[in-house]
């Protein structure tokens, strides 16, 4: 049983100044020098806290001995493990007070999460909880506990069992824990609560949150700063899942080149979400850089900026002109939640700059900008009857049902593969339902824009067949041997064959002293990139990632191939109307753009082929 009971003291103000992780590194050291010395005196104590990271970058030895002097009489007097708790806090004072807001009591606060008042942050506090009731309402444990109310300790009490916080890494993180691992009893004895606890911290640290110094005795005791500040971490990863390009291909349009690319993929999700809101901002008209979740944020403005940019249909010119923040915060507000963007935060939290809960805002407004009907009139003009389509703000849910029954109806008339799938699902946000609507329009819109480059002569469909066809003729034309079956080919995660490609459509594009052989996973990753960085760099308009060649990604493989052959048809076109008006048309050109069209029209056109089961033979 002592296992779970932890670092007792018997002064329980002096014991809820720290974690059990820091007591039990204490109560080791205190121990420890006991052991050695027979004794532990006040003289002990500079050599024995020099020693802990959170002091030594702050103190010499001699000056925590100073510090200690001003407090104590006598330096031999021997002190017990409270006292030496006491000591310990002492000189965090004389920390706080000596270097204030410097950059080392930053970090020095940011080591220890021992702090003196551990204040909560009822907004947050209220935030979360609002969070919580809305995404486990319908879980089969939880749902019984729900809603919560946020004005009393009911979280913390429903977190000591450790139940809660496992649920929510699985929200944020679908399929982290296997359900069936976690106890679920009205009431657990302590081995069960212990195994929870010892669940979701591990569980936790896997899906990129810090646990540094928070203990399962800290959980099933229920302390409020340590539960809010799990939960904090785990909404946020939740909230900025998608912030990435392989989530979101269209975050390419933040960057205008190959080097800003490899940026953007590198950079941590809380600064795309501010390289995507500072992109908004930049075509709205504002002036200003967003470099923070906070003091940037406190008088509203970027917000009617931003809403202004994504939402003109519910963001009128009233947040603008207001001069009050706190009247320009409540009208982002009202404005944000005619969107369906929930309300994690209030006008004082706009106006105080409260970091958290401005991210969480951002991030709603990020995920919940309706497009389909839009991308779909895009796509295929004319396809949508916006006299059957509501626009936003969309407060009865049957109407959001309603345009999501019309999106459906449209890529049945585009012929998409929508078998048992529903309006609602949409409406739902069924994510693999959603790819796989996005994947089937893309190629739609690839295929279109091949289709219209061939106007001009046969004007039949084109087929993944012919996109294959096309670029193994196209290699084998350059002088190469590489070949590909279809477009799940295993050996295409070599990267070889589309270099060849993108050799053969432009010769000088490619450096081959940079290219490798592709036959060890990193070669592989080496070509992938690269191919990416050329495609783009011609001109080509590319949304998949490294890793969709390495694995031969079906899908995406099928569209760079179309990418790159819809550049190289489309090219030697616009190349020729550029220059036709300044020169005549030499011999050597007019080859050119007969090259073209016999390429057009000589496409194999088998209206019922698929190219990736019954590919024809170049």
């Amino acid at each position: 049983m002592s296992s779970f009971v932890g670092v007792l003291v018997s002064d329980q103000e002096l014991q809820s100044q720290f974690t059990q992780v820091e007591l039990r590194t204490l109560k080791s050291k205190y121990v420890s020098e006991r052991t050695q010395l027979g004794r532990v005196t006040v003289g002990n104590l500079p050599a024995i806290f020099k020693k802990l990271k959170i002091f030594s970058e702050l103190f010499t030895e001699d000056e925590i001995k100073a510090a200690f002097a001003q407090s104590y009489e006598n330096m031999d007097e021997e002190i017990d493990f409270e006292s030496f708790l006491r000591a310990h806090l002492n000189l965090q004072a004389h920390a706080i007070a000596k270097d204030g807001g410097s950059k080392s009591a930053s970090s020095f606060l940011k080591t220890a999460t021992t702090t003196f008042h551990h204040a909560i942050n009822e907004s947050e506090k209220a935030s979360y909880v609002a969070h919580i009731n809305n995404y486990l309402a319908e879980d089969k444990f939880l749902g019984q506990f729900l809603p919560i109310d946020p004005s009393t300790d009911a979280l913390f009490n429903l977190a000591k069992d450790g139940v809660l916080l496992c649920k929510l890494i699985n929200v944020a993180v679908p399929g982290t824990i296997d359900e069936r691992a976690i106890n679920t009893k009205k009431v657990l004895n302590p081995w069960e609560r212990n195994e929870n606890h010892t669940l979701g911290l591990n569980s936790a640290k896997a899906i990129g949150c810090t646990v540094v110094n928070i203990g399962t005795q800290d959980l099933i005791e229920g302390r409020p700063h340590l539960i809010l500040g799990l939960i904090s971490q785990v909404i946020k990863i939740q909230l900025l899942a998608d912030l990435n390009l392989k989530n979101t291909p269209q975050l390419v349009e933040l960057v205008e080149d190959d080097k800003e690319v490899e940026e953007l993929i590198s950079l941590a999700p809380e600064k795309v979400l501010l390289k995507w809101m500072n992109f908004h901002l930049k075509k709205a008209g504002y002036e200003k850089q967003v470099t923070n979740f906070s003091s940037d944020l406190k008088d509203g403005e970027a917000y009617a900026y931003l809403l202004n940019a994504l939402a003109p249909e519910v963001a009128g010119p009233s947040a603008l002109t207001t001069s009050d923040p706190t009247e320009r915060a409540s009208l982002v507000l009202e404005q944000a939640e005619k969107l369906d963007c929930k309300r994690y935060l209030t006008p004082k939290d706009i106006v105080e700059g409260s970091p958290n809960l401005n991210l969480a805002f951002v991030a709603q407004i990020f995920q919940h900008r309706w497009v389909l009907l839009e991308v779909l009139d895009k796509v295929s003009p004319g396809s949508v009857n916006w006299k059957l389509a509501t626009k936003p703000p969309i407060k009865m849910p049957f109407r959001k049902v309603e345009n999501c029954n019309q999106v459906i109806q449209i890529g049945k008339d585009l012929n998409f593969s929508l078998v048992n799938v529903a309006g609602n699902d949409f409406v739902q946000g069924n994510k693999k339902l959603l790819v796989a609507f996005l994947w089937q329009l893309m190629r739609y819109n690839m295929i279109q824009l091949l289709k219209n480059l061939r106007s001009h002569s046969q004007g039949k469909e084109i087929t993944d067949a012919d996109i294959l066809n096309w670029a193994n003729n196209k290699v084998k034309k350059s002088g190469r041997t590489s070949e590909m079956e279809s477009f799940k080919d295993k050996n295409l995660s070599s990267g070889v064959f589309f270099l060849e490609l993108l050799s053969a459509v432009e010769p000088r594009v490619v450096n081959w002293s940079l290219v490798t052989k592709g036959e060890t996973d990193e070669d592989k990753k080496l070509n992938a990139t690269y191919i990416i960085s050329v495609a783009r760099k011609l001109g080509c308009s590319i949304f998949l990632l490294p890793e969709d060649i390495i694995e031969v990604n079906q899908k995406m493989i099928l569209i760079l191939t179309a990418s790159i052959m819809h550049w190289s048809l489309k090219k030697p076109e616009d190349h020729y109307h550029h220059h036709r008006e300044a020169t005549p048309a030499t011999p050597m050109e007019s080859e050119n753009e007969a090259d073209v069209a016999d390429e057009v029209s000589n496409l194999a056109v088998n209206d019922d082929g698929d190219a990736s089961e019954n590919p024809s033979t170049p």
